[in-house]
């Protein structure tokens, strides 16, 4: 019992519902475990006794928490005051302090919690209390909008992850100039209001190096692999032997892509890096003029010691290796004078991976600003990965704020009976509400720069994740609890500065309350048609369009799922038996599979979205975004490889080397890959689109 209710004070959980009528308890050695990763011991009866004593002791000395949220209301409403002001002791004194600190208070102190905070801008801000028994609390106040920016009333973007879109200019995967050649072409000649990318987080370097978008060493900053070479200003000015050796690896660039852009080939990310490495310390020796200079010390202030940090990583990573935690012990921390001392003797690496992260920052920019020029409603989503790789730059920079020892990932389920570790660090809550959310704010704020809009990957993560102790199986973990409402408001506050709607992937397993939640603050969810159906109903068929809900991005597929044209065919089934990730014999998936398809055909055919009838691939796809089309969504997604046929998934969830998940370029229905200007003069493509115009 002491147990339970010391975990219950931490929001760790002791049993979970993985269906409605069914409760799993919670190892107690793995609530010890992750107890201790929050700081807490609780590994004899003697330390849960003691450590449940200081705990409740501390909850009611606290005048308030660390972090109090409030909302601001529509016009016609008046905003609520926070429970946690209103439960304060008669005559408690009030008073807020702006986030920026250069100014008095925003008002004088009174007793008032309405008076106090009414006039308080949008922002996070310090608020003191002072009660009339001598106790003081400083927090932080979150003031945030009622809601994220709002997309219009519909509009209809590609999908497409920018790595496996190559032009004929790209180094053998695609970047940033490709970005913003498909924003103001979709824009311009499609009606395209928004291309949605996969994360272009900072990678772990290695050899090789992981490809995965989603595990990447940090979040704050973008990888520099996605650089266009030739966009950057200093090209032009680059002269003698440096101009030939440039040349010299533009011609080995052009033999990359060729090399891709052939017969089962592959992207291989570290051969792009190996070129693109060299050509960006030519390019970083050229001397800034005047007007660039002063950009570049407005980008480092600007991003501060994050920046610093960063690139601080970077340059250790390149001595020592990318692993953090085998460093000389000094180097461990980013904080230590062995670690100043560093910085100081490879200050040139420094200033380069510095460099690096304003380039990428400029060249982001000129992306989103495409897609503006180009009329695009939304523009350019970025996505948001859930997590970071426990040895990379974030891990090392912020190691106070992760949890050591601990793995994100999901519990069992009907879908995968073991669990997933995703082999991630958590964030520790009570270290984020400590901070007001600093790391949090940071990170959303560097995304936000350059985005028309964020997407954001388990998006449930803001509620609760799935701990698992390192060494223990998935299935060993529990669910920690974070305060969602502040995670919420700073994303309202930081999205609103930014002015860009957010979209949750709330797919899966999501515990009652949350879609609702996230709907409160305007945050759009992802529907998937192949799971949109009345799942209370007998047989449990398609759910009909005009039931769908309208706060949603609607999709026919992910990155993680089949394409549209592999699911039509049955071709998914047959890829996953090949690798051997069929838990039942093949003949039952594939009659499984066929009359899951065929109850959709027929329903569109019922629907008089495919008027021809089965038969004919093509229209068929046409039919299933016709279908995405009658429904209310906001934003209707297409998978970019689906406008052109392609068969195969970026990403094939169950696999690591089976399978070549994160290195396929666009290809069509032969698997022939295709290079950017292909899609743009596909009439196939273009008979799809066509389907989505107005």
């Amino acid at each position: 019992m002491g147990l339970a209710r010391l975990a219950a004070l931490h929001g760790v959980a002791t049993s979970y519902a993985p269906s409605p009528d069914v409760t799993v308890q919670v190892p107690d050695d793995t609530v010890v475990a992750v107890l201790a990763a929050l700081g807490v011991d609780a590994s004899t009866p003697e330390a849960v006794t003691d450590a449940l004593t200081r705990a409740e002791a501390t909850a009611a000395e606290r005048l308030l928490p660390p972090t109090v949220v409030l909302w601001s209301a529509p016009e016609e409403e008046r905003p609520g005051i926070p429970a946690a002001l209103t439960a304060l002791p008669p005559g408690t004194t009030l008073q807020v302090e702006p986030e920026d600190g250069g100014t008095p208070p925003l008002a004088e102190p009174a007793t008032d919690p309405a008076a106090v905070v009414a006039g308080a801008p949008l922002g996070v801000h310090r608020l003191t209390a002072r009660a009339p028994d001598g106790r003081t609390a400083t927090v932080t106040l979150v003031v945030a909008p009622h809601q994220v920016p709002q997309p219009p009333p519909r509009t209809h973007g590609f999908l497409v992850q920018l790595y496996s879109l190559l032009s004929e200019r790209s180094w053998g995967m695609g970047d940033l100039g490709d970005l913003a050649e498909l924003a103001a072409w979709s824009g311009r000649h499609l009606g395209a209001g928004f291309v949605q990318i996969n994360p272009l987080h900072a990678a772990v370097p290695g050899d090789p190096t992981d490809p995965s978008p989603y595990r990447p060493s940090s979040r704050r900053f973008p990888d520099p692999v996605h650089l266009r070479i030739e966009a950057v200003p200093e090209y032009a000015y680059v002269r003698g032997a440096d101009r030939e050796q440039l040349d010299a690896l533009g011609e080995k660039a052009d033999a990359l892509r060729a090399s891709v852009l052939g017969e089962d080939a592959l992207i291989d990310r570290d051969a792009v890096w190996a070129l693109k490495l060299p050509a960006l310390e030519i390019l970083a020796a050229v001397p800034l003029g005047p007007g660039r200079a002063a950009e570049y010390a407005d980008f480092l202030a600007a991003q501060g010691q994050a920046l610093e940090d960063h690139a601080t990583w970077y340059a250790l990573a390149e001595a020592h290796g990318p692993r953090w935690h085998e460093w000389p012990a000094g180097l461990r921390d980013p904080r230590s004078p062995e670690t100043a001392r560093a910085r100081r003797d490879l200050s040139g690496r420094v200033g380069f991976h510095r460099r690096l992260a304003w380039l990428t920052d400029q060249q982001l920019a000129a992306a989103s600003g495409a897609a503006r020029e180009a009329g695009m409603a939304v523009g350019i989503v970025h996505d948001l990965a859930v997590g970071v790789h426990p040895g990379g730059a974030d891990a090392w920079a912020q190691q106070d704020a992760f949890a050591a020892g601990m793995s994100v990932g999901a519990p069992p389920d009907a879908f995968n009976a073991l669990g997933q570790d995703w082999g991630l660090p958590p964030w520790r809550p009570d270290v984020l509400a400590a901070s007001g959310y600093a790391p949090y704010r940071g990170l959303l704020q560097g995304l936000l720069r350059n985005a028309g809009a964020l997407r954001i990957d388990h998006v449930m993560g803001l509620f609760r994740l799935w701990w698992v102790p390192q060494g223990e199986q998935p299935t060993q973990g529990t669910y920690v609890r974070y305060d969602a409402e502040a995670m919420l408001a700073v994303l309202a506050l930081e999205a609103h500065r930014a002015g860009a709607p957010v979209v949750g992937e709330d797919l899966g397993t999501v515990e009652p309350g949350v879609r609702e939640a996230l709907e409160r603050r305007g945050v759009l969810g992802t529907s998937v048609l192949w799971f949109e159906r009345d799942w209370e109903g007998p047989g449990q068929p398609p759910l009909p369009p005009e039931t769908w809900r309208e706060d949603c991005v609607a999709t026919a597929t992910t990155h993680d799922l089949p394409s549209t044209a592999a699911r039509l065919t049955g071709e998914h089934v047959e890829l996953r038996h090949r690798l051997g990730l069929l838990t039942r014999p093949l003949d039952q998936e594939q009659a499984e599979d066929r009359a899951e398809v065929g109850e959709w055909l027929t329903y569109l055919e019922r629907l008089g979205l495919l008027p021809g009838g089965p038969g004919d691939e093509e229209e068929e796809i046409r039919a299933v975004y016709r279908f995405l089309l009658h429904t209310p969504a906001r934003m209707v997604g297409v998978w970019l490889p689906d406008a052109v046929g392609d068969r195969r998934p970026q990403n094939l969830p169950g696999t690591w080397d089976q399978y070549p998940n994160w290195r396929l370029p666009v290809a069509d229905a032969t698997g022939r890959p295709m290079t950017l200007e292909e899609l743009a003069a596909s009439p196939r493509l273009h008979r799809l689109m066509d389907v989505l115009r107005p």
